[in-house]
């Protein structure tokens, strides 16, 4: 078993200040990914217990950290963010493991990318978030991003160990 990524060394790029969230975002792909490996669409959308699934922990984890990062760029969430947010419930969606897990690295990777353009400089400036304008600055919304991120992987991993039946 691989260590941790924050036990891994830094990530090239990213400036000391958001290791953190660049190693939260690292793990949790690892994580989700070995997690759904396997999984059959049924499997994906089961809701054990009344649980929300595998696959709404996934999709909604994703469009969360998007949104977030948006937020944490100064701009609004488009037309499409908020189709996205409409579809994360959606139970009858017939997602394979595969396309989850290409869908998860994808979206890190464009996070990872944000935050290598994101200087040291920039981490308190102001950011509004949501049509309410709530107050945040850019590394709150990173942080935020990342550990909400970070615990969506791990309901994931828990339900999919559920519905795996082990």
């Amino acid at each position: 078993m691989a260590a941790p990524f924050w036990l891994r060394g830094p990530i090239d790029g990213v400036t000391p200040l958001l290791q953190p969230v660049a190693h939260a975002l690292l793990q949790a792909s690892e994580e989700v990914r070995t997690a759904i490996a396997g999984l059959s669409p049924q499997q994906l959308q089961a809701r054990p217990g009344g649980a929300a699934s595998v696959g709404f922990h996934v999709r909604h984890s994703l469009g969360s950290l998007d949104r977030l990062f948006t937020y944490a760029r100064g701009e609004a969430l488009n037309e499409a963010q908020l189709a996205t947010l409409a579809e994360e419930k959606n139970q009858e969606r017939t997602d394979t493991p595969e396309q989850l897990a290409a869908t998860y690295t994808a979206a890190v990777d464009r996070a990872l990318a944000q935050l290598r353009a994101t200087p040291e400089t920039a981490l308190l400036e102001k950011r509004e978030v949501g049509r309410a304008k709530l107050p945040s600055n850019v590394i709150g919304l990173l942080v935020h991003g990342a550990e909400h991120t970070a615990g969506h992987a791990a309901q994931t991993v828990t339900t999919a160990k559920i519905v795996r039946g082990s």
